[in-house]
């Protein structure tokens, strides 16, 4: 797959350094965590694409047809697809280590991902993710790290369905760190934070 088979912006890093990938939420864009990044790990490498599904004009990753339910045909394809890019990146960049981190759409896409392909990313952070049917990974995730933000009380997310997911990836090997506030759907500082000790101690082994 080739690394133009999405639109993206890229953060060149350092070279040989660790190397994100980030996954907007719907209605954002390439851009949308750019800043975060950089929040989090300063001078990070960092390849951004933008959604190529459009919901009444606003960007996604893959098709649903209502809150919650997810085209699975369509989520298999843009998975595939979407590991493709990724890989032709790394390959590319030859970084230390691969990270990914997604916001809603996007940790559902970048979840998605390590249920396909578990090699792929070295950890991840998962901002709000909604997994609404039994995950099913294709192999062990043992050394890999993921971060699981979210809100108690998000009506998009449902706090049984993020304690499902965590556990899922727990019993393929995953080394998973859940990190919650009482709010929604919305970030919140406390994850933020998660996300930079959680970062830190990935990037620096």
């Amino acid at each position: 797959m080739s690394k133009d088979a999405y639109t993206y912006t890229a953060l060149p890093g350092t070279p040989g350094g660790p190397l994100i990938f980030l996954f907007h939420g719907t209605g954002g864009n390439e851009n949308q965590l750019l800043g975060l990044a950089l929040e989090l790990l300063p001078g990070v490498a960092a390849i951004s694409p933008r959604g190529d599904v459009s919901e009444q004009g606003a960007a996604r990753f893959f098709r649903r047809t209502a809150e919650g339910v997810y085209d699975m045909d369509d989520l298999a394809a843009r998975t595939k697809k979407m590991a493709g890019f990724v890989r032709a990146h790394v390959e590319a960049a030859k970084p230390s280590s691969v990270i990914g981190l997604g916001f809603s759409n996007g940790a559902n896409i970048l979840a998605s991902l390590i249920f396909a392909e578990p090699a792929l990313f070295d950890a991840a952070v998962l901002m709000h993710p909604l997994i609404p049917f039994e995950p099913d990974v294709k192999g062990d995730l043992a050394e890999r790290r993921i971060l699981i933000t979210a809100g108690r009380n998000d009506p998009i997310g449902p706090s049984a369905l993020t304690t499902r997911l965590a556990t899922h990836l727990r019993a393929s090997g995953a080394e998973v760190t859940l990190e919650w506030h009482d709010g929604g759907h919305e970030m919140r500082q406390n994850e933020i934070e998660a996300a930079r000790r959680f970062l830190a101690a990935v990037t620096n082994g």
